[in-house]
């Protein structure tokens, strides 16, 4: 594997500290015994309830864990330890705290190297380095497994499986092991091995209907909720009114999005934006566009993003991003956007850093992350982040046409469990022009609650009662979206 040389080219350049962060221990150290004998090294590997064990078994030194339990007594025993040797201290970050003694002694080892040539390896969950010895390290990220390891592991799970049921094959399609391979990436072997394994052992088959249980457990395991979310319904395309351009648009790139869009000679799919007005249907799309191109949605919630702390912020929303990046393919919904990146005069300059670090993400980033960003007021929003080459379109979401709000009451009613061809869709149409479409379901909902307080069937008459008592946002903020029309008109596609 890659990952094996480069840890190896780093034991080879004399660096003394090498920091690994990493939750899969076993795999780890099973990784570096295979590079201790092929650079003939011994290995040991010290933890606070065994103490320092040599791995290598022709090797002499074999102290007594009460010998080198100590993380004192450990760093001892390595600068005495004459003969060259790979010493892997697990859980050692605790000890750095409050003792100067530990960090002089990994000092004197690291700067005795030419004499002693000891690497010392610190596993851990946490990769803190008192600033004195980072001088002396280099960090190895441990990757997380490929596809072609996932993949054996779910062979692997299949396999057990039929052994348990009398020889029974799972029943399995190339198309639904790929996809169940590509949602395992991103997590440790561990877990990777739990949900394929909840995955057969619930119906004995793998099918693209196992993907949303297992993206689902998969961003829990991720641990970003509150900050990022995981939509569990993503609505279909039956299920927006309108849009035909947007779905036109998005259809067309589905399959450059799930595929290698340069064997087709075409740039990645970058993101969206879509401005409108409020309940036109917004985040409705965004849900549309992840339930049609068949990925997970996350949603990131800036308000939960900002921290009072310096700095906190934007490692948030890293650590976000790095999520979304590990759930790819996937869509990334930012909702009112401009409450995130409108930088103002009174933040700290925190908003121009979440800038930043927004920008540069979306101009490095290299996984299957679309981008669909969601903004009622698209003045208040940077023009670097709205210029072309940062997203691929804005779009202007307006108020449902004839047509769309006709298509929005038969999907409302049908919803309900109302047979549509029951109510007269064409006049329902007329008497709501200048509606929403969030404003129209509203009116359903209001007459369905009318009809039942009555004791009689939803009628079209109980929909044009609370239409009538409706005052739309079209008319009590009239001067305000005409404004919004008019600036869109010659700046974004109409998404209807």
């Amino acid at each position: 594997m890659n990952h094996a040389k480069d840890l190896s080219l780093i034991i080879q350049s004399r660096i003394p500290l090498v920091v690994i962060q990493s939750h899969e221990e076993d795999r780890v150290l099973e990784m570096i015994r295979r590079l201790s004998e092929e650079l003939r090294k011994p290995l040991f590997h010290w933890t606070v309830t065994n103490g320092l064990r040599c791995l290598d078994r022709s090797h002499v030194m074999q102290p007594s864990r009460e010998e080198t339990a100590k993380p004192e007594a450990v760093l001892d025993a390595v600068r005495k330890n004459r003969a060259p040797g790979i010493f892997v201290l697990c859980d050692f970050h605790p000890y750095f705290e409050n003792a100067p003694a530990i960090v002089r002694l990994l000092k004197e080892i690291a700067i005795g190297y030419d004499h002693l040539g000891h690497t010392i390896i610190l596993l851990s969950t946490q990769s803190a380095l008192p600033e004195d010895l980072k001088h002396f390290s280099a960090r190895f990220d441990m990757p997380m497994p490929d596809e072609e390891e996932l993949e054996q592991i779910v062979r692997e799970e299949a396999n057990r499986w039929t052994r348990c049921h009398q020889g029974l094959k799972v029943v399995a399609h190339k198309s639904g092991l790929q996809k169940l391979v590509r949602s395992l990436k991103g997590l440790t072997l561990t877990d990777a091995r739990r949900l394929a394994r909840n995955a057969i052992y619930n119906d004995g088959a793998i099918t693209e209907s196992d993907l949303p249980e297992v993206n689902r457990a998969k961003f829990e395991l991720l641990g970003m909720e509150g900050v990022l979310s995981f939509e569990y319904e993503t609505s279909s395309f039956g299920e927006v009114g309108g849009l035909k351009n947007l779905k036109r648009w998005l259809k067309q790139r589905k399959s450059a999005f799930h595929k290698d869009p340069r064997a087709l000679g075409l740039d990645a799919p970058k993101g969206i934006m879509l401005l409108g007005v409020q309940g036109g249907g917004k985040s409705l799309a965004a849900k549309a566009a992840a339930g049609v191109w068949g990925v997970p949605l996350l949603r990131l919630d800036f308000a939960a993003l900002y921290n009072k702390y310096l700095g906190e912020t934007e490692s948030n929303l890293r650590n976000s991003l790095k999520t979304a990046e590990l759930m790819a393919p996937c869509v990334l919904w930012v909702d009112e956007i401009e409450k995130g990146v409108a930088t103002g005069d009174h933040d700290s300059g925190t908003s121009r850093r979440v800038l930043g670090t927004l920008l540069t993400w979306m101009s490095d980033r290299k996984k299957s992350v679309f981008i669909v960003a969601t903004s009622n007021d698209i003045s208040a929003l940077p023009p670097e982040l709205v210029r072309k080459g940062r997203l691929d379109e804005i779009f202007f979401v307006d108020l449902p046409d004839l047509e769309s709000r006709r298509e929005i009451f038969r999907i409302h009613l049908a919803k309900r469990k109302r047979k549509p061809k029951d109510f007269d869709l064409p006049r329902l149409s007329k008497e709501t022009e200048g509606y929403s479409g969030a404003e129209i379901e509203q009116a359903v909902v209001a007459g369905l609650y009318q009809a039942v307080a009555k004791g009689v069937p939803l009628s079209t008459e109980h929909l044009l009662v609370e239409i009538a008592n409706t005052r739309p946002l079209s008319v009590v903020m009239r001067e305000r979206i005409s404004g919004l029309r008019q600036w869109a008109e010659q700046r974004t596609v109409p998404a209807n």
